[in-house]
């Protein structure tokens, strides 16, 4: 019994828990600032994010060629 009431607890709070999480509004494209103000950044802001990609294709491809050097020796 204490079992199934604890699953029906659980199950319960999952379900419910979206109805009590709000998110909060994207932020302005502009930072808040008048659309011909001078400061037009992107949406996304001006994070670059090619550095992380290529960081992350030459970490693959050292642990590959790793895994291949050890299958061959």
């Amino acid at each position: 019994m204490k079992k199934a009431l604890r699953i029906l607890v659980v199950t319960a709070f999952i379900l419910a828990g979206p109805l009590f999480m709000m998110a909060q509004n994207p932020p302005h494209p502009n930072g808040g600032n008048a659309p011909n103000s001078g400061t037009n950044t992107p949406v996304g802001g001006g994070a670059p994010i090619g550095g992380g990609i290529i960081i992350m294709m030459v970490m693959g491809v050292a642990y590959g060629s790793k895994k291949v050097y050890k299958a061959f020796k």
